[in-house]
């Protein structure tokens, strides 16, 4: 019986050492094992927002036998093979803030606004504590941080391609775990009147067009054909059950030479328009920069399209669209009330009336919308200094066409007008569009300015078109 025992003996003894050796092996000896208790203080809710900054977190610990000083740490691995420092003290107490665990976990790889397993343990030399794990979702406290354009970098735009990308401004951010907007903006160098040159969602780079770019440097007031210099940032803006957290990046400064905008002009031609199929008599939008506008009159299901001279050709323009004529297509948005009407045109499907007609150049959109004096007057009335601004005795004017009037009186120096549907300020109403001035062309109730004029005391011929949108004062 001894015998079989010795021998059983034998041939366990080797798998014994064989297991143990497995289990040592399995170990993970970079890290020791804990010599000291930390207590299991967790921060009391899994979800952390900005408001919570500075409110407390309290960490204690039993002492380890001559530690002097002991460093609290933050890893999102239970191996800690990356961690971060929460802080340091020479007790066996840390006194910190939410906001300070909230960077710690982020600087270790925790990504805001999603739901991790965070471990916190001390050390002291070569001892350790136990490891204290809970489920926890940060917010972000860091900034985004541009990567181009780079400082000092020079971008010369492009005047022969506006449409062409003249740089990308881009940037790093965390990977966050909801939609996140970013607002590039640009000043004059060491102003804090920034403008926007565009958003992105979920996009860590936006392209500006040297057309695009140009427009917003010179809205500046910077000067064309000179490098000058630029503050660029971005702002992130994320929103969560805890709100809106907006995080803007330091400021780049670059330096851009923009070019003199060669804005071009639109004539409204077409059977839905003011002027029928006539190109010699297309109808000029008044231009201010990138933006070409006009009150004219619009037919329901009406054809027209837009020259760039009073011509058939060289230049016309319509609608991107597809089965347009190539040499055609310009306008990349439209509103609503328009559609592609054939190869050439665009038809409007708005009731008739009188509309305005707006163009951006910059981002190639038009927009028909309506007038606040949305039908053809009546009767049309002459107020203002000639006659002493007495709306009740408004001077009638003659009507000479469909929407047009006139009447032909003497005008002084600084003299200025208006017509009226009426005779009084309760109706009807149009003056110099926008602002007070000579532009020509007429703004209804809500959208204009005195008509300015130095007649001298000599007769003139006032035409109102208000079907066109358009006033003239003409020697006699």
């Amino acid at each position: 019986m001894k015998n079989i025992f010795k021998t059983l003996m034998v041939l366990c003894l080797p798998l014994i050492l064989l297991t143990a050796c497995r289990n040592d092996a399995d170990r993970d000896w970079a890290s020791p094992e804990a010599s000291f208790t930390l207590h299991n203080t967790v921060p009391g809710v899994s979800v952390l927002y900005p408001s919570m900054d500075n409110n407390p977190y309290i960490l204690t610990w039993e002492p380890s036998t001559g530690a002097s000083t002991y460093s609290v740490v933050v890893s999102a691995t239970e191996d800690f093979a990356k961690k971060s420092v929460l802080g340091t003290s020479d007790k066996t107490t840390l006194r910190t803030t939410i906001g300070e665990l909230n960077t710690a976990m982020l600087q270790v790889g925790v990504k805001p606004y999603s739901l991790q397993t965070v471990y916190i343990r001390v050390e002291t030399g070569s001892a350790v504590s136990n490891a204290i794990a809970f489920s926890v979702t940060p917010y972000p406290s860091a900034v985004p941080v541009i990567t181009k354009p780079t400082a000092g970098e020079s971008v010369v735009l492009d005047a022969a391609s506006p449409l062409a990308t003249a740089t990308v401004v881009t940037w790093t951010d965390y990977a966050y775990g909801v939609n996140v907007s970013y607002n590039v903006e640009i000043a004059k160098k060491g102003s804090t009147d920034f403008v926007s040159t565009g958003t992105v969602t979920d996009l860590k780079e936006l392209a500006w067009t040297n057309f695009a770019l140009n427009n917003a440097v010179i809205g500046l007031n910077l000067p064309v054909g000179v490098a000058s210099e630029v503050d660029v940032r971005v702002t992130a803006s994320t929103t969560s059950t805890g709100g809106t957290i907006t995080k803007t990046s330091e400021v780049v400064t670059f330096k851009v030479t923009p070019f003199q905008p060669a804005f071009v002009d639109f004539y409204i031609v077409g059977g839905g328009s003011a002027v029928g199929w006539n190109a010699s008599a297309a109808q000029k939008l008044n231009r201010n920069n990138e933006i070409s506008e006009i009150y004219t009159y619009l037919e329901s299901n009406g054809s027209f399209r837009f020259l760039g001279q009073q011509d058939w050709s060289p230049i016309n323009y319509s609608l991107n669209a597809p089965g347009m004529n190539e040499g055609y297509k310009y306008f990349n948005t439209w509103s609503a009330n328009l559609e592609p009407d054939g190869s050439e045109n665009m038809k409007f499907t708005g009731n008739s009336g009188m509309y305005k007609i707006t163009i951006d150049q910059n981002s190639r959109d038009i927009k028909v919308t309506p007038s606040s004096v949305p039908t053809l007057p009546t009767n049309v009335y002459l107020v203002g200094s000639i006659q002493g601004w007495n709306a009740g005795a408004a001077i009638p004017m003659t009507q000479v066409g469909d929407g047009v009037y006139e009447h032909v009186i003497a005008i002084g120096d600084d003299a200025a007008f208006k017509f009226l549907g009426q005779q009084d300020w309760s109706g009807q109403e149009w003056g110099n569009m926008h602002t007070a001035g000579t532009s020509g062309y007429l703004g209804p109730n809500g959208d204009n300015g005195d008509i300015k004029f130095n007649g001298g005391g000599n007769m003139y011929k006032i035409t109102a078109n208000i079907k066109l949108g358009t006033y003239t004062v003409t020697p006699q």
